[in-house]
């Protein structure tokens, strides 16, 4: 089988300076950089080419790369992200994804962060939060409809994003952070909670080879899935959550 193939990009020596909306935390960069590490290496034992893109030291939150672009199976959609501080981030990004997809742009005064697009079979579900906006949502629903993909804005609350909320287990279960989406958007999906204490921890990847990344400091909402009959693989990741970010956030996984 061929592989699939996942963008990732370094973590730079900026990163303890990425954006946060609590308190300011201390970041281990040795550590980041080692928990990043294992991440990759996820990734190759499940099957991906990773292709590693240079990190960037005035863009701290570069390792984020999924918020700067949103890959369909024909096209793939630079974002325009919802923290102008970011917006520099995209072009590498955007450069290494022309190989394998036709590029559409979001532009001003639209903002869309790749972390608010959940795609689902057909279905994408786009958060309204802090950082897309309606324009960046309209914007995104025309590109979708060019892939076949029909698009549904869901409102967000207490959480970054809509992925930070909402996330995909298979084509018809979710995971979703109590009182973070309103659930009646997602009807015909089978819906498993997260732990109450756990919602801004759990965070899922599902990967090709039908396993599901998950991390390690959400035993309870990872034995909940687990007891569904899903394969869970843990992984420590505190030094990236500590910065809001999740397991999606932190590559790009296209299929060929």
């Amino acid at each position: 089988m061929e592989e699939d193939l996942a963008l990732v990009r370094a973590v730079p020596d900026s990163f303890p300076e990425a954006l946060v909306r609590g308190p300011r935390p201390h970041i281990d960069l040795d550590e980041a950089r080692a928990q990043h590490g294992r991440y990759v290496r996820t990734l190759v034992d499940a099957g991906y080419a990773v292709d590693v893109i240079a990190t960037d030291e005035n863009h701290p939150d570069c390792p984020f790369v999924e918020d700067v672009a949103v890959v369909l199976e024909h096209v793939a959609v630079v974002t325009r992200p919802g923290a102008a501080s970011r917006r520099g981030e995209a072009e590498p990004v955007a450069a290494s994804l022309a190989a394998h997809r036709t590029l559409r742009r979001i532009e001003p005064p639209g903002t869309l962060d790749g972390g608010d697009v959940l795609t689902i079979g057909d279905q994408c579900f786009v958060g309204r939060s802090a950082r897309s906006n309606a324009d960046g949502i309209r914007q995104f629903a025309r590109f979708a409809a060019e892939d076949g993909r029909a698009t549904t804005p869901v409102d967000v609350s207490g959480v970054l994003h809509l992925k930070s909320a909402v996330s995909c287990l298979d084509d018809q279960t979710l995971l979703v952070g109590p009182g973070t989406v309103p659930e009646t958007m997602f009807a015909g999906f089978t819906i498993i909670p997260k732990v109450e204490s756990e919602i801004h921890l759990a965070s899922t990847l599902r990967m090709r080879n039908g396993r599901l990344l998950m991390t390690a400091n959400a035993p309870g909402t990872a034995e909940r899935v687990a007891s569904r009959g899903v394969g869970v693989d843990l992984i420590d990741m505190s030094e990236f959550q500590a910065v809001d970010g999740g397991l999606t956030c932190l590559s790009i996984l296209l299929s060929n």
